[in-house]
């Protein structure tokens, strides 16, 4: 049996873009939502997180949030550079259920 789990993928959008989104899933019969945001977009997840919890759906809790960090490598390295210049963003991945 697949699980019901739905994801939403926070960036650039307002944050009641997304909490529209997570509510939607939660009404269409989701359990769970997954709320995964990297970089500057991480403080925008926890707010999606805190206006569905508190403001629309009181019953919502959260079920686990994850952390991590994802390294990348530049595409195209100029001629001239020496070494390598890998890239940290931070990640965090938040589910709420219900």
């Amino acid at each position: 049996m697949t699980e019901n789990i739905s994801a939403v993928l926070i960036g650039k959008k307002p944050t009641m873009n997304y909490v529209l989104a997570c509510i939607t899933f939660f009404h269409g019969g989701a359990k769970e939502v997954s709320i995964k945001a990297r970089g500057r977009s991480i403080s925008r997840a926890i707010d999606v997180a805190e206006v569905v919890r508190h403001r629309f759906l009181p019953d919502v809790r959260i079920k686990r949030i994850g952390i991590g960090t994802d390294q990348f490598q530049p595409h195209d390295q100029d001629e001239g550079f020496q070494g390598s210049a890998t890239t940290n963003v931070s990640t965090i991945e938040i589910t709420l259920m219900r």
